[in-house]
Parts: C-alpha cells; sequence; structure tokens
C-alpha cells in the first residue's frame, strides 16, 4: 500500500508548523482568523481583495512561511507576513503568532455623533424631521450639476 503524501500526519498537531509545507490562502487567512467564515475568503480571494507577494491569487493559491499576503476585507487593509502554516482554524492567541502584522493603524473614529439619531420615546419622525435625516445623511439631494 503507498501512503499519499497530502494526508496529515496523525502524530503532527494541526498547530504545529510543516516542514517546507504550504496550505491554501482562503484556508490560511481563515484559520488564522483574519476573515470570519473560509467561503467569505474564498469569496475575496476571487473578487481580487486577496494577494499574495503583489499578485492576485485565486482561493488554491499556496502559502507557505515567508510570504506576504495583502487582505482588503470589512473596508480594511491587512499586511501580514506568514510565521507558520496552519491548516486547522486555531484560537486568537496562537493565531497571532503565526503571522506578523504589518498592517497601517485603523482610521480613527469621528468624535462626532451619527446624524439622525432621535430620543428614546420622542415618537414617529415627522415629515420635516424625515428630511433633516435624509440632508444630514446625504440623501435626497439634487446632483450637483444641475
Amino acid at each position: 500500500m503507498t501512503s499519499q503524501p497530502d494526508r496529515p500526519d496523525p502524530q503532527r498537531p494541526a498547530t504545529q508548523p510543516q516542514e517546507g509545507g504550504s496550505v491554501r490562502v482562503d484556508s490560511w487567512i481563515w484559520s488564522v482568523r483574519l476573515i470570519k467564515t473560509r467561503s467569505a475568503a474564498a469569496t475575496a480571494c476571487r473578487a481580487g481583495h486577496v494577494r499574495v507577494n503583489g499578485d492576485r491569487v485565486k482561493p488554491a493559491h499556496a502559502v507557505k512561511a515567508g510570504d506576504e499576503v495583502r487582505l482588503r476585507y470589512a473596508g480594511r487593509d491587512r499586511v501580514v507576513v506568514v510565521k507558520r502554516v496552519i491548516r486547522k482554524r486555531v484560537g486568537a492567541p496562537v493565531a497571532v503568532e503565526c503571522y506578523v502584522d504589518n498592517s497601517p493603524p485603523p482610521p480613527p473614529r469621528e468624535a462626532t455623533a451619527p446624524a439622525g439619531v432621535r430620543d428614546r420615546g420622542a415618537g414617529r419622525p415627522t415629515k420635516r424631521d424625515r428630511r433633516e435625516m435624509e440632508r444630514l445623511r446625504g440623501f435626497g439631494q439634487p446632483p450637483s450639476g444641475e
């Protein structure tokens, strides 16, 4: 009987690095908790939001230790360098040990109150109130060319 090289080694846990191994990019970014679901990771790859070493990649692209992965997800850019290749999703403390985060800091949150927030119990907004809320949100304004 021949041994299959793709089968996981039962002696080595999934969180241990693979010697010279590689794993699918969609599986890896899901495993280290950069994206919530594997299907969302595959969708991000297909949409061109994932780059490995500067190249757009498909979900099945193999990543290995030392690769730079750039990810655009949830309105934020993430730049990470792969330190360890893992096959299964792990807890957050273990996940942060698998990559070096070179991401730019997130943009600061604005200190303004959200537009159109009404006090609780104030009742249904009037037509005037609705127009004011739409104006603050930027809806209902005529195009700038008219």
